[in-house]
């Protein structure tokens, strides 16, 4: 089975480009503002932020970064995170009527959902070099390895996302909820706050696996000296292990839920 596995994601990676072509297409093609939907949203959650900082309403502690500079990284970092995170649950239930109908490496669906996180990542990580570079932050040699901190923040989204999605195509609950869950998961996260030094919230700061992931990501970007790395990695080694357990598990559940739809 695992022989087939790689034969199939192989043999459907043509059929993933066309899909992931098709849908990027098709999502800004009726879109008057196009490919700046995809800045626009998570500037708009920067300017909040800054706007309740700024006015009292919500204290903020100090941060290494410029409070703008933080939050915008941050945001921008999350979003690619929740793209991944949806992707496959999208992706899949987008084909709903593809799969009962033609037979397909079902593979195909989940790294088409990577090739547009990716390319919706790659805009994002330009524009946003270019915002950080107008307000005077100079990115160092260790930029070089930002790159891997965007492919930890896709490969632990594609992974959860992955393990969701056998479930989520069953019970349309999971998509419902999964935006209330990750709302709260991104005010543990140093997102917009950073990491608090004691009491309670420093503990489900330091306890949540996405905190080294952005914070190593960002200070990378940033030139900051990464202060989590050693967690980091590790997070990101039991995220590959997950990766492929739930995808056995996603493999074995197809023709089940392929059977569930097609009744």
């Amino acid at each position: 089975m695992i022989r087939d596995m790689f034969r199939d994601l192989a043999a459907g990676r043509e059929l993933a480009w066309r899909l992931a072509v098709r849908d990027i297409r098709a999502q800004y093609r009726q879109a008057f503002l196009g490919l700046l939907w995809i800045f626009i949203l998570p500037l708009a959650n920067t300017l909040t932020w800054i706007f309740l900082s700024g006015s009292g309403i919500v204290n903020v502690a100090e941060t290494d970064l410029p409070y703008p500079v933080y939050v915008f990284t941050g945001t921008m970092l999350w979003a690619i995170f929740m793209e991944a995170l949806n992707a496959p649950l999208q992706q899949t239930n987008a084909a709903k009527s593809m799969l009962a109908k033609l037979n397909f490496p079902r593979e195909a669906l989940i790294v088409s959902g990577i090739y547009q996180t990716l390319f919706s990542a790659a805009i994002k990580i330009i524009l946003l070099i270019g915002a950080l570079l107008l307000l005077g932050i100079i990115p160092g040699w260790s930029i070089l390895l930002f790159p891997l901190g965007i492919l930890s923040l896709v490969l632990v989204g594609t992974a959860i996302g992955l393990m969701l999605t056998p479930v989520g195509i069953l019970y349309t609950d999971i998509g419902r909820g999964l935006p209330l869950v990750m709302q709260f998961l991104m005010y543990v996260t140093p997102v917009v706050f950073p990491m608090p030094k004691e009491g309670l919230a420093a503990t489900l700061f330091t306890l949540n696996p996405l905190s080294p992931l952005i914070l190593t990501t960002r200070d990378w970007l940033t030139g900051l000296p990464p202060d989590f790395l050693d967690y980091f990695i590790a997070v990101n080694l039991i995220a590959f292990l997950l990766l492929l357990v739930v995808w056995i598990i996603y493999r074995l559940a197809m023709p089940i839920l392929i059977e569930r739809m097609s009744a």
